[in-house]
């Protein structure tokens, strides 16, 4: 494995954090991965956004000094490291930082330099804000109301990645154990019960010697710890922003001690942490037990009146259909792994797909967090000049905002609103757009800035 040596720019300084706030230099020092296939287009696009709304806002006062830290096939190519140890440790190090679309190693090893990123710097927060912006394709009617705020958890669930291969040692031992501590249990699992089927081996025509039935084990961690911090800061998020709802969104009706869990200490952290603040549905019930349901109707009426953030709950596969017929019931949503990344992919779509879908993955207590595209590699387009630099512009307009660079921000915004207004667009919404011209990804940063 090669050395990998990283320089931090001379001219820039860190991102500190003292008492759970960020202290931001004039020249902070922010790592970059430009990320593969697309990855190098896309970032050279990116960047120039980012410093021409830094220099616009701030007029020269203000600049970040970039620094190239390494991932995915180029780090692999390079230094023959997927994940450099050096990578981890600069993010770590110099606290915010923003990335592109990686290629995973196909096989053994990392399961995903994602995934893996997020684990190892214990970004538990998924941000994943979804807008409209007037004038981009969607396959829905009404668009514009999307305005919604996911707060993903992000080290837990299924995703934390403790699966066995079926018929492997490690599988049986877990099927071993389930089978001699909670028998009742294990008969539900429907053919890991037995090492032969009578006629199935002729049915599917398989060899004696290959007789045995497989069965792929995996654990679905949900902890009181990783759920609160999730609600915890998407609450906080929606009393500090103003926001009117946050939704539980679970599958807790089948997965009650998970799922179900997350739900319920939920309501308990809303009430105990944020009393005055919000409103539970939890509230609600109690009310209308000792009162009656019009008492209780009447009761979170006048809480929402009030200003009071609405605590609620909604079951995962009901969403996905009412995000569809009812958006404007959903404001902040609060989710665990695999409902958030079903959920944002699915809302991304309805205001013009994941191309300019943008994500954060926040740790809100130690600072770290890393801004990132949302979408993949897309290696048939790579080096063409051609794709949509939407997706790690808008990461980086939420990294300037996490930053308290408000006024930069705000102009990326603009700049991006007013490009899709004027229909100058790259391919993927020029193909869909009445009358637009089509440019390629760099001059669609040139119009960005130039709609600043």
């Amino acid at each position: 494995m090669a050395t990998v040596s990283l320089q931090p720019p001379a001219h820039g300084q860190k991102i500190t954090i003292s008492n759970g706030k960020l202290n931001v230099p004039d020249h902070p020092i922010v790592p970059f991965i430009e990320g593969d296939g697309t990855g190098p287009d896309i970032w050279r696009a990116s960047v120039r956004v980012f410093d021409a709304a830094v220099q616009k806002a701030y007029g020269g006062k203000r600049q970040i000094a970039w620094m190239e830290v390494f991932a995915g096939e180029k780090s692999f190519k390079q230094f023959n490291s997927w994940l450099p140890d050096e990578t981890v440790t600069t993010f770590r190090e110099y606290l915010v930082g923003i990335k592109g679309p990686l290629t995973t190693p196909i096989g053994g090893g990392i399961r995903s330099l994602n995934v893996a990123l997020r684990q190892m710097l214990d970004l538990y927060v998924c941000l994943r804000p979804v807008q409209y912006f007037k004038g981009v394709p969607s396959p829905v009617k009404k668009p514009e109301a999307v305005d919604m705020i996911i707060f993903r958890e992000n080290t837990e669930d299924i995703y934390a990645g403790i699966e066995f291969t079926a018929g492997s040692p490690e599988a049986q031992k877990m099927l071993d154990f389930f089978s001699k501590e909670f028998p009742d249990m294990f008969k539900k699992i429907r053919f890991g019960t037995t090492n032969k089927v009578s006629g199935w081996n002729d049915m599917i025509g398989r060899s004696k010697e290959d007789a045995s039935i497989k069965v792929g084990v995996g654990l679905k961690p949900v902890s009181a710890q990783g759920s609160e911090r999730l609600i915890r800061a998407a609450i906080q998020y929606a009393v500090d922003q103003k926001r009117k709802s946050v939704t539980f969104v679970h599958k807790g009706n089948i997965m009650k001690f998970t799922e179900g869990a997350f739900r319920d200490w939920g309501y308990v952290l809303a009430e105990r942490e944020f009393g005055g603040k919000v409103y539970t549905w939890s509230q609600w019930e109690r009310t209308k037990k000792e009162k009656g349901e019009d008492a209780a109707n009447a009761e979170q009426k006048s809480a929402i009146a009030s200003g009071k953030v609405l605590i609620k709950d909604s079951i995962a596969d009901i969403t996905l259909q009412q995000v569809l017929t009812r958006p404007e019931e959903f404001d902040v949503i609060a989710t665990l792994n695999l409902n958030g990344d079903y959920l944002s992919d699915a809302l991304a779509a309805q205001v013009g797909g994941i191309g300019i879908a943008p994500g954060g993955n926040i740790n809100y207590v130690s600072g770290h967090a890393v801004f990132e595209a949302t979408h993949g590699t897309a290696p048939k387009y790579a080096n063409l000049d051609k794709v949509n630099p939407g997706s790690v512009i808008l990461s980086g307009e939420m990294m300037l905002r996490y930053m308290g660079w408000m006024e930069a921000a705000d102009l990326i915004i603009k700049g991006l609103n007013n490009a899709i207004k004027s229909k100058v667009v790259t391919y993927d919404f020029a193909r869909l757009m009445e009358g637009a011209k089509e440019v390629k990804c760099s001059e669609f940063g040139d119009v960005i800035i130039k709609n600043m």
